[in-house]
């Protein structure tokens, strides 16, 4: 069954779209959990959906991914499961959706501070995802780690662990690579 939806988000607004896709979204998740440190992009998820539901659209992905989400969030709540939606990022930065703030408010803990803060909770969530469904973990159990492209990002901006390059003794200009500082010789 390939059905296609139009442009108009009316015709999305089908609970049985709706349901079939929050469905295949928290499969998919469950997939995604079973591998340590994995995550995966909105639009990756959305194609997903899609083809295991046989149900497409043309309707742009920020417009009806939050409410499917929405869905997968309170699931897994009422399930006990971990938040699966913490498994979800963005593609171009590697970080949660600010719709992760769906998360605290269905578990009834309060708002967080910051990005950062909201990261490193995330951080957590997958965490106890890979360890609740059963990924392969190392001996010493894991660790919380930030997407890969959020990570890199994140040492991008402390300098990456780089040690500075070397400079001149005499007037603190950064040397060439040949190591002789061209003004002082």
């Amino acid at each position: 069954m390939n059905r296609e939806h139009g442009g108009a988000v009316g015709q999305l607004d089908t609970q049985e779209t709706r349901r079939r896709w929050s469905e295949e979204a928290y499969s998919a998740l469950v997939d995604v959990a079973r591998t340590y440190h994995a995550v995966i992009t909105y639009k990756e998820l959305a194609e997903e959906i899609q083809a295991r539901s046989g149900i497409r659209t043309k309707v742009l992905l920020h417009n009806w991914i939050g409410p499917i989400l929405g869905r997968v969030v309170r699931e897994a709540h009422r399930r006990g499961d971990p938040p699966l939606t913490a498994l979800v990022v963005h593609s171009d930065d590697g970080m949660v959706g600010a719709g992760y703030k769906e998360v605290l408010e269905i578990a009834g803990q309060p708002p967080l501070d910051g990005v950062e803060e909201r990261e490193r909770h995330a951080a957590e969530a997958r965490l106890a995802c890979y360890r609740h469904f059963g990924a392969t973990l190392p001996a010493d159990g894991g660790i919380a780690a930030l997407s890969p492209r959020h990570q890199a990002a994140v040492e991008r901006r402390r300098g990456g662990g780089r040690t500075p390059p070397p400079v001149c003794a005499g007037c603190f200009v950064e040397l060439p690579a040949t190591g002789v500082c061209d003004s002082c010789g």
